[in-house]
């Protein structure tokens, strides 16, 4: 089954942030993750607001969360720690 990953992310460390995006786009790609939103348009009509939202596919909940804790998405990840508030999901498609 389809899994999505679901970021809804604050930046508060623009120049660190962008190394972070640098880096986890590849690292993403590697382990077979499909970008279908990054940080377009939005609407927010509950909850938190975070003005970056992200929702990338992967073929299951399993290839997420080895993508999460692989080596190239941890050194992402590093740098986007005290650059950013970020709430992230993987949720298993129908």
């Amino acid at each position: 089954m389809p899994a999505y990953w679901i970021a809804h992310v604050e930046v508060t460390d623009a120049d660190a942030y962008g190394k972070y995006a640098e880096l986890a786009g590849p690292a993403i790609a590697k382990h077979g993750g499909k970008f279908l939103a990054r940080a377009g348009r939005y609407v927010q009509l509950e909850g938190n607001d975070r003005a970056r939202n992200v929702v990338v596919e992967f073929a299951s909940v399993e290839d997420a969360v080895t993508c999460y804790n692989s080596p190239e998405y941890t050194e992402a990840r590093s740098h986007a720690d005290g650059a950013s508030v970020r709430d992230l999901m993987v949720v298993e498609g129908v």
